[in-house]
C-alpha cells in the first residue's frame, strides 16, 4: 500500500495549487477594471498563465494515471470514499475545463490567446459573439464552482489533520509527518 505521494506529484500539487490561485486572484481582479491598457496587459497575463497551468495540469494528470496514489486510512467509510474520489475527479475535470472554456470564450469573442507573446494559439470556434458572452458566463461559473470544491477539499484536509489526526494532510506536506 502506497502511504505517501511522490515529490513530483507533491510539487505538481502546489504548483498548480499556488497557479490557480494566481489565476484565480489576476481574473477576479481585472473583472472590474475599466478597459484600458493596464486592463488589456493583464488580460494577457492571465491568459500566459491560464495555458501554462494547463500544460502543468496535463503533465499532472499524466503522472496520476501513471503512478498510484496513497490508499485512504482503513477506516474511511464507503460514502467518505466516494466523496474523496468524486471531489478529486471534479477537481481535474474542473482544471482542464477552465482553461478551455477560456480559449473557447476568447476565440468566439475574438481575441487571439498568444501564449508568453510570441505563439498565437489557433482559434477554437469562430467570432461569434452570443457563444462568447455564454463561454465567458460558463468560465466564471466553472471558476467559482472550483473556488467550492477547493474549499471543500482543504476542509477535509484540515479535517483529516485536526479532528481524525491520521497522516492524510501529511502526505502533500511532508513536514508535517509523524515521526
Amino acid at each position: 500500500m502506497t502511504q505517501s505521494y511522490t515529490r513530483t506529484a507533491v510539487f505538481l500539487h502546489w504548483l498548480v495549487a499556488f497557479g490557480l490561485l494566481g489565476t484565480f486572484a489576476l481574473g477576479f481582479y481585472m473583472e472590474g477594471l475599466p478597459l484600458s491598457p493596464s486592463k488589456l496587459k493583464l488580460y494577457s497575463w492571465h491568459k500566459w498563465a491560464g495555458v501554462s497551468l494547463f500544460v502543468v495540469i496535463v503533465l499532472r494528470v499524466i503522472w496520476r494515471l501513471t503512478h498510484k496514489a496513497p490508499a485512504l486510512p482503513p477506516d474511511t467509510t464507503p460514502v467518505a470514499r466516494f466523496a474523496a474520489h468524486a471531489g478529486h475527479g471534479l477537481l481535474y475535470v474542473l482544471m482542464l475545463a477552465i482553461p478551455l472554456s477560456g480559449w473557447l470564450m476568447s476565440s468566439a469573442q475574438g481575441f487571439p490567446v498568444v501564449w508568453l507573446g510570441i505563439w498565437q494559439l489557433p482559434d477554437l470556434v469562430a467570432k461569434n459573439a452570443e457563444l462568447g458572452a455564454r463561454l465567458q458566463t460558463l468560465h466564471m461559473v466553472l471558476n467559482y464552482t472550483l473556488a467550492v470544491v477547493v474549499a471543500g477539499h482543504v476542509a477535509a484536509a484540515l479535517q483529516h489533520h485536526f479532528i481524525k489526526k491520521d497522516d492524510v494532510l501529511a502526505r502533500m506536506l511532508p513536514f508535517l509527518a509523524r515521526q
